[in-house]
């Protein structure tokens, strides 16, 4: 029984509550409350004694000196004896203490206090020492026994043990701590192995859940190619129209037939209805060119030949064109060149471009009046083997080159040419045949290439002088300055513009100085050319603009005149043809001179200064950059006059012209080896959880489908804005787009509306490629060198891309792929093409093997996620003539030197180029690139070994006259691993810096524009239903 029974005993039924109170109280004080929560030990018995007796009011009466010497006795065998005789002790103690009668205090107070004193002095210095050793052990309560036993042992008083018993202890200890350690040891590893199935389990879960996701978009993606598949199934049984191609040609198969000859009468009304064969001229035939040589049929009378450089560069140009041919019975036209005649010791000498003063030196003056302009044996140009009786489809070709101002210009005036189209410089108004005859200028340029060194920068817009004129009237006698003079009161007023007050300055000289040595006597009455080339050219590149006079004579054309409007539109100088309603321009039929000249009658010479004031920066800028056009396509050199002459005779018969030739692939694999091939990726990183489109089969883009429509409707395009009528290209980025309701009534063919044309959130937009144009898909092209795991990696990323026809590696690298190289499956073909040498042209190389119109360009470190990749190529869709990308940069004024550029590629709100390192484009533009633009810009490119990004966007900006569309937030790209980029060397810098400058040189002027904003999806940011889905999730 414990001491607090005990207690409880002791105490009389009418104990009242503040005895009660008083024991709790004690309690308190002395700290009981909390010895009480340890079980057992001996301390806490003998401290629940003592404090039973010094609180108890149940003692009995009994005599005073015998209550304190057996009180005294209980204390002394407490202290003496920790533990032994507790049990006696505390029953002495209640037999001494209780009774049947009412306990009482002590009877006297003094000895009451200093018993009490001495009790607590006793109770409390080991009950502290206590609490203090309990508390820095239990400081969270220890319910437990097996956490309790320590406490006791702790307590216990081992003085009086043995030694070996101490060990045996100690060793027994030890033995439960390791007992208890591999316990916790084995708990540990248990839990640990729990928690990590558990995230094993839980990852587990994840996978699945991705998987299903993943099997869900694909069936979705699946159910879509099915409709689709659907769809061009139903497309194909409906078709009632023929896929155009490519046409196969179709060639006559025998020579002309002998005809009667054609009277004089007859040819002066000949026109294309009544003179020409057109069934020598099949609209398949690609219009076939025969050249006689001039080496073996002269045409010329004894004593003349042709120039020795027009003879030469004639028949090399000509073996260049592509409708040249050597079998007559193939031609549809045959050409015979009669000039420029020159005698025989004058033809071998100064065979180059010379100038002007320089020919006219080289002068024989006894020879017979006639001789000396009719140079043509008529009765040989009969003879020709395929002249037919009649000479219907022969051109004669009588270019002007030295002797600008003689009559020989216009050898065959007055002579029958029966029903030959004649094509020179110089016409009597009497002697043209609109529609049937050419006007061409005279050849003044070299026999072909880069012409760019000629010309002078486009701006500033308004230079030295606003009009300038260089020239002096050489009548032949006094009889032909009578009979066309100019106009007095014209030359007054020109004069007076000079002399007026005005700010404008004038250049007009109607003398030459110093005089020019005297002309020859039989020359036509022209307005001659002061000076040399150089010093002509240097006033007109310091002209706005520069007048040219009509010829006298009732000449429609003369070759002075239309020398000066070569050399005008070399310089950038806008020509100002004053009585230009009587005069004829060349390739009138084709060119639009409105867009590039000033063409005024002579009436209007009161108004021509104001006029000049009027015209605006823009409007002069605009038509130097038109005039420098024509020239460079179609007047610059030998080359430029041959093709233009045989495309203006193929584009009036309305005959395609031949299409243009792609750069044949070759693959770096020979034709018995078979790459390895590597299990598609699953589960790549940048694969969106979202359906991005069917999964279709390759579809090429049509191609050759507007053969015969689109010089008929485009012509005026192709001559003057696109100046490329030359070659018939697949598809064009300027096809004409249908109206919107043509895709649901008759013209529905290839169309795929968005929800079937009831439109749609994102769900529908997804199953769908809508747009303004039929269905198509994209190639990307990757130009890559020596970084194999590169660009296995990136090809690996395009697995499951909707839309994707075909992935074309050009391999830049001489050494070819290892053969244990393995390619990932990625569900398309993948082309890889050996480069013809390590250049970075090779990326816009026009290769067979691209069959779309769309291109991606992208390098082999780029990393774009597919919804990426296709939100580029809808926009694309919609802006097919330009360059679509995702790295934007611009081209910065160099403030220095306030005369260069530079280029820039910080975070700007501005831009003006998108780099083909992802970007799409045009494969029109490819074709350009590599046959159109000047080679000194892809020699530059090899030389820097960088820039070819820049090069297209100037091309495509020249073209378009439009800046590029960048989408998405990309600013740029991150390859982790791969090796250091180029492009962050300040040296790459440098030379972009460079190139954008050079650049400017070769075309005349800056063609990139600026740009304020980019593409992103309609629905990007747009709060929209819980029950409607975004175009694209992260876009």
């Amino acid at each position: 029984m414990t001491t607090y029974e005990l207690t409880s005993k002791c105490r009389d039924d009418d104990d009242d509550d503040e005895s009660s109170k008083t024991i709790s109280a004690t309690r308190k004080k002395l700290g009981f409350s909390q010895i009480k929560s340890t079980k057992n030990p001996i301390s806490e018995q003998f401290s629940n004694n003592v404090a039973n007796l010094a609180s108890s009011s149940t003692f009995l009466v009994i005599d005073e000196s015998e209550k304190l010497g057996k009180f005294q006795q209980y204390l002394s065998a407490n202290s003496l004896n920790g533990s032994a005789g507790t049990s006696a002790s505390s029953s002495s103690l209640v037999t001494c203490l209780c009774g049947n009668g009412k306990c009482n205090w002590f009877r006297h107070y003094r000895m009451y206090k200093t018993i009490l004193a001495i009790l607590l002095l006793l109770v409390l210095l080991p009950l502290f020492a206590h609490r203090n050793l309990l508390n820095s052990d239990t400081d969270e309560p220890q319910l437990d026994m097996h956490h309790a036993r320590p406490l006791l042992d702790a307590y216990e008083d081992f003085s009086s043990m043995r030694a070996s018993d101490l060990k045996m202890r100690i060793e027994e200890l030890l033995r439960i701590k390791s007992t208890v350690s591999v316990e916790l040891r084995e708990l540990e590893a248990r839990r640990q192995k729990l928690q990590s199935d558990i995230g094993q389990y839980n990852q587990k879960i994840e996978e699945l859940k991705q998987e299903l996701m993943r099997e869900q978009t694909e069936l979705e993606r699946l159910k879509i190619s099915v409709e689709q598949a659907q769809v061009a199934q139903r497309e194909a049984v409906q078709r009632n129209t023929p896929d155009l191609a490519l046409p196969r040609t179709l060639f006559p198969n025998s020579l002309p037939r002998k005809m009667p000859p054609a009277s004089m009468q007859t040819a002066i009304s000949c026109e294309m209805h009544n003179c020409f064969d057109h069934s020598r001229c099949s609209l398949t035939s690609g219009f076939p060119v025969y050249l006689y040589d001039p080496d073996v049929y002269n045409v010329l009378k004894t004593g003349y030949d042709i120039d020795g450089f027009m003879r030469t560069t004639i028949k090399q140009t000509l073996g260049y064109n592509a409708h040249f041919v050597r079998d007559p019975k193939q031609a549809c036209i045959y050409l015979v060149l009669v000039g420029e005649a020159l005698l025989e010791n004058d033809a071998t000498k100064n065979n180059r471009y010379s100038a002007l003063e320089e020919d006219q030196k080289e002068r024989v003056s006894a020879r017979p009046l006639t001789d000396k302009y009719e140079t043509v044996d008529m009765a040989k140009l009969y003879r020709l083997p395929f002249w037919g009786g009649d000479g219907r489809n022969h051109v004669l070709l009588n270019f002007a080159r030295r002797n600008l101002n003689s009559r020989s210009t216009n050898a065959l005036f007055g002579q029958n040419t029966m029903r030959a189209i004649l094509v020179q410089s110089a016409f009597e108004l009497s002697q043209f045949r609109p529609n049937y005859d050419l006007i061409v200028p005279p050849i003044l340029g070299p026999p072909g290439g880069d012409v760019w060194q000629e010309c002078t920068s486009m701006v500033p817009a308004r230079r030295t002088y606003l009009l300038s004129f260089q020239g002096e009237l050489r009548p032949l006698d006094s009889s032909q300055q009578s009979a066309e003079p100019l106009d007095d009161f014209i030359l007054d007023h020109l004069l007076e513009m000079v002399r007026g007050a005005t700010q404008d300055k004038f250049l007009l000289q109607f003398k030459c100085i110093p005089a020019t040595e005297q002309m020859d006597e039989n020359a036509a009455a022209d307005w001659a050319l002061c000076g040399t080339d150089s010093s002509r050219k240097a006033v007109l590149k310091d002209s706005t603009f520069a007048l040219i006079l009509p010829p006298l004579e009732r000449r429609i054309s003369s070759t002075l005149m239309l020398a000066r409007l070569y050399e005008a539109l070399r310089s950038g100088a806008i020509p100002v043809i004053l009585g230009a309603d009587e005069v004829r321009l060349p390739y009138i039929e084709t060119i639009d001179w409105r867009k590039l000249t000033l063409l005024l009658p002579k009436a209007r010479i009161t108004e021509l200064h104001f006029l000049l004031r009027a015209i605006q920066d823009s409007d002069l800028l605009l038509m130097r950059r038109q005039g420098r056009l024509v020239w460079e396509r179609y007047l610059s050199s030998v080359q430029a006059t041959v093709d233009t002459i045989i495309a203006s005779l193929r584009d009036r018969l309305g005959v395609p012209p031949r299409p243009v030739s792609p750069v044949i692939a070759q693959s770096v694999f020979n034709s018995t080896f078979i790459p390895l091939k590597s299990d598609p990726p699953v589960g790549m990183e940048n694969e969106p959880e979202e359906s991005l489109g069917p999964i279709e089969p390759p579809y090429s883009s049509p191609a050759y489908r507007r053969n015969y429509t689109i010089l008929r409707i485009q012509s005026k395009e192709a001559w003057n804005d696109w100046v490329d009528p030359f070659y018939m290209y697949p598809q064009l980025p300027f096809d004409p787009i249908l109206p919107s309701e043509a895709k649901f009534l008759g013209s529905h063919m290839g169309f795929r509306p968005i929800g079937k044309g009831s439109g749609g959130a994102g769900k529908e937009f997804s199953e769908a490629l809508g747009g303004n144009h039929p269905r198509e898909q994209f190639t990307i092209v990757i130009l890559t060198y020596e970084r194999e795991q590169v660009l296995m990696d990136s090809l690996g990323r395009l697995y499951g891309l909707p839309y994707l026809h075909k992935v074309v590696v050009v391999w830049n690298s001489p050494k070819p792929p290892l053969d244990d190289l393995r390619w990932p499956d990625i569900g398309v073909p993948v082309a890889v093409v050996r480069a013809p040498r390590n250049s970075l042209n090779n990326r816009f190389l026009p290769f067979d093997v691209v069959e779309t119109e769309a291109v991606l360009s992208v390098d082999d470190d780029a990393h774009l996620r597919h919804d990426e990749i296709l939100f580029g190529f809808r926009v694309w869709r919609e802006h097919r003539d330009r360059v679509v990308g995702f790295p934007g940069r611009f081209h910065a004024w160099d403030l220095n030197t306030n005369h260069n550029w530079n280029y820039n590629s910080n975070y700007s709100c501005e831009l003006s180029m998108v780099l083909t390192g992802a970007a799409f484009i045009h494969k029109y533009y490819m074709y350009l690139y590599t046959y159109h633009l000047p080679q000194a810009i892809r020699d530059k490119v090899d030389e820097y070994m960088n820039c070819e990004d820049i090069a297209m966007n100037f091309l495509v900006s020249h073209i378009t006259r439009k800046p590029p569309v960048k989408v998405t937030s990309r600013w740029t790209f991150r390859c982790p691993g791969c090796p250091v980029s180029l492009s962050e060397d300040d040296t790459h810098f440098q030379e972009r810096h460079k190139c954008i400058n050079f650049f400017t040189q070769v075309f005349g002027y800056t063609p990139l524009l600026n740009t304020q904003y980019r593409a992103d999806s309609i629905l990007f940011k747009t709060r929209i239903p819980h029950d409607k889905q975004k175009c694209f999730k992260y876009i």
